[in-house]
């Protein structure tokens, strides 16, 4: 990377609020690791503190006031996140570009639809009887897609993924590595002494749009469909049961985990951590926080909840404030008590 402030400015269409045009930039960074040479961005009002003793050559500022070292020269911009992102894919390190062929050392049924001047399959992928992959789609080393799986367009599959036999994956689809899409649903039956094991003959099918995080597991349904809706996001190592249905636009963060037949609303956030139990609904637009457990439906959209069992946040403030207290309420208890002779 070696560019200017100056062009800096030009790419990202922002407005060179103070500092040396000329200034030449090699790097970008975090506010708090960033030195002279380097492009940041202040996104978040909690980093004000380092953004108030950054060393950053320049800093992306989504307002005119603020408190920066004036050796740091200050661009503005309407949204410095997606600003900094512009110049991550300009200058950041790019990805492999899509060379369409089925590489020799891979394996594709001679039933299976792949065309090889439009779709990619890397080394020691293996792609099944009956498998249909749509053009522009990549799949990655050592990858499995099963018995008449079907993959949409210009998808993104990483390798070390298993998509098993007659799921769904529409257009533009992101599966980063290690994620198993339609592996059995845990479904067993306590008979004479024994788990018996319950067949699980359904599908995943995932909507256009949807990216899925490393080392990921969607279980097929026992019958019918798991769903992910279109848009939806999903981070690294969340479990999605069977017959678990989420809606469009989702945000589902890291450890997540969904138990079966629970129906989760669209633009839903389920931050990090988050447990939700079997068989319930969940509201449009809800948040639940990190580390929340769901252990009852949500009827009404829009709220934001917090804690085990999940709370509505000023319910859950409240008692969390209570608890605070109780330390000190116990204690005058037992000097009253001392004081009457209890």
């Amino acid at each position: 990377m070696k560019t200017t402030v100056a062009e800096i400015a030009e790419l990202v269409g922002g407005k060179l609020l103070r500092g040396e045009s000329g200034a030449e930039l090699s790097n970008f960074a975090a506010l708090d690791q960033a030195d002279a040479g380097c492009v940041s961005f202040f996104g978040n009002p909690k980093y004000a503190e380092q953004l108030a003793t950054t060393n950053a050559g320049l800093v992306l500022v989504p307002v005119e006031e603020v408190k920066a070292p004036e050796s740091a020269a200050l661009v503005l911009v309407e949204n410095p996140v997606f600003a900094f992102d512009r110049i991550i894919k300009e200058f950041g390190v790019e990805p492999p570009a899509f060379e369409a062929g089925v590489h020799e050392a891979a394996w594709v049924d001679p039933s299976a639809e792949v065309d090889p001047a439009e779709v990619s399959v890397l080394p020691s992928a293996s792609v099944l009887a009956g498998a249909k992959i749509g053009k522009g789609t990549r799949i990655g080393a050592s990858t499995v897609v099963g018995e008449n799986a079907v993959i949409g367009e210009d998808c993104e599959i990483g390798p070390n993924v298993s998509i098993r036999e007659g799921c769904i994956l529409g257009d533009r689809v992101i599966v980063h590595p290690g994620v198993v899409i339609g592996g059995d649903g845990f479904g067993f039956e306590f008979v004479e002494g024994r788990h018996k094991k319950i067949d699980q003959l359904g599908i995943v099918r995932v909507e256009n749009d949807v990216e899925i995080g490393a080392s990921t597991t969607i279980d097929r349904a026992r019958f019918g469909e798991t769903v992910i809706g279109e848009g939806t996001k999903i981070d690294n190592q969340v479990q999605i049961a069977h017959n678990v249905v989420i809606g469009k636009h989702c945000i589902i963060v890291a450890q997540v985990g969904i138990s079966g037949s629970t129906r989760i609303g669209n633009y839903v956030t389920l931050a990090a951590q988050t447990g939700v139990a079997g068989h319930l609904n969940i509201a449009d637009q809800t948040t639940c926080g990190g580390r929340s457990g769901v252990i009852a439906s949500i009827d009404e959209p829009g709220g934001t909840y917090f804690g085990y069992p999940a709370k509505p946040l000023k319910e859950n403030r409240r008692e969390s404030m209570w608890l605070k207290q109780l330390g000190g309420l116990i204690k005058r208890v037992k000097a009253l008590e001392k004081k009457s002779g209890m």
